[in-house]
């Protein structure tokens, strides 16, 4: 950090999740000054979209280190290490706690958005004495736009509110979100008051990954109750089969249930398939439903539905950034610095080694894109991951430069993904770790987290 610009501004912190909240945390045990703005009504926004799906990592894999140590200090009662949480349960008994400690809680600012971030009196042409400058937020809050000061900038906004189009190319159209009072882009609370959204209707779930599949089984629950609900599975994979696993073969016992699972509904006609199919286009039909024009063999075929779930993925939102600049990878859109370490095209979540302040590091002194929104489009995040990179620039921003540069984070060799709530199996698009986890999940072998959630699960497909 360039010693010009004054040690009195503090470090802004842009998003209150788990990654948010661990930069903070990590920030106050070092006596740093520090702002964590979030632009919901509430903290860990995101997670609250899938606050309904379970986490396959267990509650050792979820808390961040320094998070633990401030609740402790508070008396905090942490939960069953060994017990796997549900979405809202992370929110409930974890981040909310967290979030009202007289550390955290008096620089919190709720439905804050951050609009833009520049430099002060310059921007992104002027290069002369450019690190020498403070960063300035634009951000708006009751109407009002207000510019804040800061010494360094923590990106922690994530990617669950920015999905994937229903489109195989990866374009949004006009005609997609006109339709969007029947397209949900995640993992929808079925068992809950979704689920007469979906009842007696035909389904379209697009996907070929772990949030998919559960949400087909979810559904398929539905079907149970009200036979004309109509299942349709539509993929890029070139068959079924491949979005099984290894099932009774597979190295971990909960990711073998869930393709078993998916592979009997499929089997006994419960869930019709139909793959490969590319997407072209997405329309309203004349009698008032949806048609699915794409490819599918090298013909062109449509499909009509009422409604469509898409698990599909999601990626990196850069618009209020236009002012920096950034390190991006054009083909993952993660930061530079890491791109070639989680290449879903190259790395399982279980093969990404950790890392931390060195590799984030952007053009932009003292700027950084942290946790799932770090990974860009790569469905690999792990939490935990997260959690080692704000430790990291925390150390690194506080000076402690031979601290940041040191690994902390041990992964575990077996998989941490997600659950749904009544028996084990991973929920995430395409890596094995979900949304997040949390937010994440699918390759043959993962480690410690959605995003749904990510789940995120974090749920990201990658084009075959």
């Amino acid at each position: 950090m360039d010693k010009a610009i004054s040690k009195e501004l503090p470090v802004a912190i842009i998003g209150a999740g788990p990654i948010g909240l661990a930069a903070a945390s990590h920030l106050a045990l070092r006596g740093k000054k520090f702002i964590l703005l979030e632009a919901g009504s509430r903290i860990a926004d995101n997670i609250r979209k899938w606050e309904h799906v379970r986490l396959f990592s267990p509650w050792e894999f979820n808390v961040d280190q320094a998070s633990r140590e401030l609740l402790l200090r508070h008396n905090w009662k942490a939960p069953n290490k060994d017990d796997l949480p549900l979405g809202k349960e992370i929110i409930n008994e974890y981040l909310e706690p967290l979030a009202a400690l007289p550390e955290i809680a008096p620089v919190l600012s709720l439905n804050t958005k951050v609009v833009s971030i520049s430099r002060k009196g310059i921007d992104k042409m002027k290069t002369d004495q450019r690190a020498e400058q403070p960063f300035i937020l634009y951000v708006e809050k009751n109407n009002v736009t207000e510019r804040i000061e800061a010494k360094a900038v923590i990106d922690a906004t994530g990617t669950w509110s920015n999905p994937n189009p229903v489109n195989s190319e990866g374009v949004w159209t006009s005609r997609e979100r006109v339709l969007g009072e029947h397209i949900y882009y995640g993992i929808p609370n079925v068992k809950g008051e979704a689920g007469n959204q979906y009842k007696g209707k035909r389904i379209a779930v697009i996907g070929g990954g772990h949030s998919a599949l559960n949400t087909l089984i979810d559904l398929a629950k539905l079907k149970e109750n009200d036979p004309q609900t109509e299942l349709i599975w539509i993929m890029r994979k070139r068959n079924a089969e491949e979005a099984y696993g290894g099932e009774a073969n597979d190295q971990l016992e909960a990711r073998g249930e869930l393709g078993t699972r998916i592979h009997e509904l499929v089997n006994t006609g419960t869930v019709r398939v139909i793959t490969p199919f590319r997407v072209q286009q997405v329309i309203e039909s004349e009698n008032g439903n949806i048609k699915l024009i794409g490819e599918a063999g090298g013909q062109i075929e449509e499909v009509n539905v009422e409604e469509i779930i898409v698990n599909t993925g999601n990626r990196p939102d850069f618009s209020f950034l236009r002012e920096l600049r950034l390190s991006i990878d054009q083909t993952t859109e993660s930061v530079e610095g890491i791109a070639q370490l989680i290449d879903p095209n190259v790395h399982s979540c279980g093969t990404v080694r950790p890392h931390g302040e060195k590799e984030l590091r952007h053009n932009e002194d003292g700027f950084y894109i942290a946790g799932m929104k770090s990974y860009g489009r790569a469905p690999t995040f792990l939490m935990a991951t997260g959690y080692e990179q704000v430790r990291s620039i925390a150390a690194y921003i506080s000076g402690d430069v031979e601290s940041s540069a040191k690994v902390e984070l041990i992964l575990p060799e077996t998989g941490v993904c997600s659950i749904n709530n009544s028996r084990l199996v991973q929920s995430e698009s395409s890596s094995c770790c979900a949304p997040i986890v949390f937010d994440g999940p699918e390759k043959p072998s993962c480690s410690i987290p959605i995003s749904v959630a990510s789940p995120g699960f974090n749920e990201k497909e990658i084009p075959k």
